[in-house]
């Protein structure tokens, strides 16, 4: 059996499977955990070129793409161009910014041998290109979130460093912006990939859980969760820590004006009591 191989895309956010379920024909209500599998006549009509029984391209809800034997750049541009009728935030040019290249390869070993291009087993079984596709697809999305993540950071440290010169007040406005985007990324990745979730035929089959698994655990997939997660909850810590500077310094403001309106009033009545301003 030959090599299969895989190109696994992150293109957007969101992709709302269902919009494209309906257009091709497919009578089914697709979850957020569910990718939309397109093989065969369906896939033939979308590129509009012959489609051999092994290639096939799934679409997963949070923004990924996994291509599988699709090595034709064309072929790939073309189906881009399909989803960005559904989906009009996709930007075909840096599409294959978060990218990655895998493939299966069939062998007679004793053990599965699991490497970052490749990975070895000794008989097909029909759950490989689903879960290897599953892996992939989360992968690539982490890397995009990854790298908003690090955009994050550097608006933080231009606020820091402000703080630093002695300009201490962080208009409401700037801290929701920061905030929202926090709260998207922590969308992105807490609620939307679901790293902590298995696909469903790994509760049903034994072999196809640990084949899971052990993918899961070579491209670290947990751990950068995690990674994410604590580095989400340093800038909550971090934005808290502006939002109440910027509150302690517009308290003080309030009660210097209220010192101020106290002191004026003040000294008009001691004026008034000298006679040096009429009294009402």
């Amino acid at each position: 059996m030959k090599d299969i191989t895989f190109k696994a895309m992150a293109v957007t956010n969101e992709i709302d499977l269902n919009k494209i379920a309906i257009h091709c024909g497919i009578p089914k209500k697709y979850t957020w955990e569910q990718p939309l599998i397109l093989r065969g006549d369906i896939l033939k009509s979308i590129l509009k070129k012959d489609i051999d029984v092994f290639q096939q391209v799934l679409v997963f809800s949070f923004g990924s793409v996994v291509f599988v034997n699709h090595t034709h750049k064309d072929e790939i541009t073309g189906f881009l161009l399909f989803i960005q009728s559904f989906e009009p935030d996709i930007e075909l040019q840096p599409a294959d910014r978060y990218t990655d290249d895998y493939s299966l390869h069939i062998e007679e070993i004793d053990s599965m041998e699991l490497t970052d291009k490749y990975v070895v087993v000794a008989e097909y079984e029909s759950f490989y290109p689903e879960l290897i596709s599953t892996v992939l697809a989360k992968s690539v999305a982490l890397e995009k979130i990854e790298e908003q993540l690090g955009k994050i950071h550097d608006s933080l440290e231009i606020m820091i460093e402000r703080l630093e010169k002695g300009n201490l007040r962080v208009g409401n406005k700037e801290l929701a912006r920061t905030t929202a985007k926090i709260v998207r990324h922590e969308y992105n990745t807490l609620a939307y990939i679901m790293i902590l979730d298995k696909p469903d035929l790994t509760w049903t089959n034994s072999t196809a859980s640990q084949f899971y698994d052990g993918m899961m655990v070579f491209f670290e997939l947990n751990d950068r969760f995690k990674i994410l997660k604590s580095k989400t909850d340093i800038l909550y810590h971090i934005l808290e820590g502006f939002s109440n500077i910027s509150h302690s310094i517009r308290g003080l403001f309030v009660e210097w004006i209220v010192v101020i309106l106290i002191v004026i009033e003040v000294v008009l009545t001691i004026l008034q009591i000298i006679g040096w301003i009429p009294s009402h």
